[in-house]
């Protein structure tokens, strides 16, 4: 699979969250064959929920919609790394292969103490290690890593609380 093609399909979703008001993060979901069968976007503006992140709205749909065989078989793709609590659900709902553009790490960068992203000093390796399913993980792609960047110019500056 061209993960590169993916990423940045995940990152046209990121730019739709962020053009409708939301923190600009963006995850499709992609089947065995190479299909997108879902995409999403965070919603915590729309929804007025701290836990919409993308990441975790896609599995949570994912599991209501598809098998966990299905699922299984499935990569779920996003703008940047997982947080503990999106690679939880990711890992709940049964899918088998995660791929981020940009590290959490990278992500504290562009946030920095921004009150409506206080990263976790911790990746989904660690979280998907304490589990026992064999998740994979790629990530990060450093030749993607500026696009996914580039979405978030301007969101996270102090004095603009988060209203790019």
């Amino acid at each position: 699979m061209d993960h590169i093609a993916y990423l940045r399909k995940a990152n046209e979703v990121a730019k739709r969250a962020r053009a409708g008001g939301n923190t600009p993060f963006g995850a499709i979901l992609v089947d065995r064959e190479g299909n997108v069968i879902m995409e999403q976007g965070n919603a915590e503006g729309d929804l007025h929920d701290a836990t919409a992140h993308a990441e975790r709205m896609l599995a949570s749909r994912a599991s209501a919609a598809f098998d966990r065989k299905k699922l299984w078989d499935c990569t779920l793709y996003t703008t940047f790394e997982p947080c503990p609590m999106c690679t939880g659900a990711i890992y709940w709902a049964n899918i088998g292969h995660i791929v981020f553009g940009a590290t959490e790490r990278k992500l504290l960068e562009l946030t920095g103490a921004d009150d409506k992203n206080p990263t976790f000093a911790m990746g989904a390796e660690a979280v998907i290690a304490a589990g026992q399913k064999n998740i994979e993980l790629l990530g990060p792609f450093e030749e993607f890593e500026a696009e996914a960047a580039e979405v978030h110019k301007g969101f996270w500056d102090p004095d603009n609380h988060g209203n790019g």
